[in-house]
């Protein structure tokens, strides 16, 4: 198809991770449209429960805010006009309810109360499928720490060796960061609230039309949309965008963890994990590359830039700002599709996550038995003196280099370790530290 409007369609092609939760949908021009619709519907309903406008308005204004009876692309246009979309929006809504009821449509209201409003609304409704991606990555993630509660792998820091961890602990780790991730996310998403304060945050058109208090009104149009009640307008106090750009943050680098050490452990030198599946190469058809762990790294990458703008719009002057709420729209929108997609992408990740044991215990012996050279240290100290003990295994580690041989056939031939059991003593699994009693405390968190 060539139309105008598909040349202009966003269709995800440079962002293939979005689709994975269902962000996209959420977070569309025609999911916005809706929010925009709901908001100002529930306004006349929450003004005609108090007694400021006609039940026959609400019922009026209700069923026109029918998004199929707008159109997308005449609201777009028009919308730079004024700045933002609410302003042809609210004139069409009008028009489409009639001359009796239409003076009930945005009454009292700002452009910037029903926009703020619409963005929690679309905010609600995209953690919801971001949430149900973060549960399906934590139930998998849970059965790999106990499936793999022994399973030892070297630990590493700073890119080498340190020394014997378990696969158990390690996905205990990723599953607490994704706990973490969602309980920000659900404590936010439940405090997400509306935004009512007319003109300049007094809320003294809906005080002329008849409302009795500032917090009836509110908390009625708060109750309308399944939303918090806030304590003030918000239109220059941008908490609630803070703490969200905040959250959604944090959950892409939680999940960017996740992904970086899948990508770590996946590579044809390690090999310790893969992917179920993998993604082809489009000039070497022996690859299956770690796609999944690849768009989640991505998405790490980018998060930060985005929050970081919504970050600088807290400095919002006046009572409105001149482009602070403006610069909001996109990079919030693209952080709710942003994880809407890692949270799809982490739990098909997770969920067909491939364990290779042999392959860490290859890996463990790569080091020739040094893995476990803290341990000796401190076995040895007792026996030969904290000064020998250092001296010694400070030799041995050379000659097993230099001879390519294995630290346990060295220690043997020392006559001063005569008697002691070697065998267990240079075993990585011997030495996992508490990994299997903090993997089983880490798993009784629900």
């Amino acid at each position: 198809m060539t139309s105008e409007s598909s040349s202009c369609a966003d269709t995800g092609l440079l962002d293939p991770g979005r689709e994975a939760a269902g962000g996209a949908c959420e977070t569309g021009d025609a999911a916005y449209l809706r929010a925009l619709l709901d908001a100002e519907a529930a306004l006349t309903r929450a003004q005609a429960a108090l007694g400021l406008a006609p039940a026959g308005a609400a019922a009026a204004v209700t069923a026109a805010a029918d998004p199929a009876r707008f159109d997308l692309r005449s609201l777009a246009a028009r919308a730079a006009g004024g700045g933002n979309p609410v302003i042809p929006l609210a004139a069409d809504l009008t028009a489409a309810v009639g001359a009796e009821y239409g003076p009930y449509v945005h009454r009292g209201a700002t452009s910037q109360d029903i926009m703020d409003t619409a963005t929690m609304l679309v905010a609600v409704r995209a953690l919801g499928p971001v949430l149900a991606g973060l549960g399906r990555a934590e139930r998998a993630l849970a059965r790999l720490a106990a499936g793999h509660r022994d399973t030892v792998l070297p630990g590493r820091t700073l890119t080498q060796h340190a020394v014997p961890t378990t696969f158990g602990l390690k996905a205990a780790g990723w599953r607490a960061l994704v706990l973490d991730a969602r309980d920000r996310l659900t404590r936010v998403r439940g405090s997400l609230p509306v935004q009512l304060g007319g003109a300049a945050g007094t809320l003294a058109a809906f005080q002329a039309y008849g409302a009795p208090d500032p917090a009836a009104l509110t908390e009625r149009y708060a109750r309308e949309l399944d939303l918090a009640a806030p304590a003030l307008p918000w239109h220059t106090l941008r908490t609630p965008i803070a703490d969200l750009a905040g959250c959604l943050a944090f959950t892409a680098g939680a999940l960017g963890k996740l992904a970086v050490d899948v990508l770590t452990l996946s590579r044809t030198e390690t090999g310790e994990v893969s992917e179920d599946g993998g993604g082809g190469s489009s000039a070497m058809p022996h690859k299956a590359n770690p796609v999944r762990a690849t768009l989640l790294a991505s998405a790490a990458r980018r998060a930060p830039q985005l929050a970081a703008t919504l970050y600088g719009c807290l400095a919002a002057e006046d009572e409105r700002p001149a482009g602070a709420w403006h610069a909001e729209w996109e990079p919030l929108r693209d952080l709710l599709r942003l994880v809407g997609g890692a949270a799809g992408h982490a739990a098909e990740l997770a969920e067909g996550l491939r364990v290779h044991p042999d392959a860490m215990r290859h890996n463990l012996a790569r080091t020739r038995g040094l893995i476990v050279s803290e341990r000796l240290t401190a076995l040895l100290t007792p026996v030969l003196g904290r000064a020998r003990a250092k001296e010694l295994l400070t030799e041995l580690a050379r000659r097993a280099h230099a001879e390519d041989r294995p630290l346990r056939e060295l220690l043997g031939e020392q006559p001063e370790l005569a008697g002691l059991d070697l065998d267990e003593a240079t075993d990585p699994a011997r030495y996992t530290g508490f990994a299997g009693p903090l993997t089983d405390r880490a798993l009784e968190r629900r």
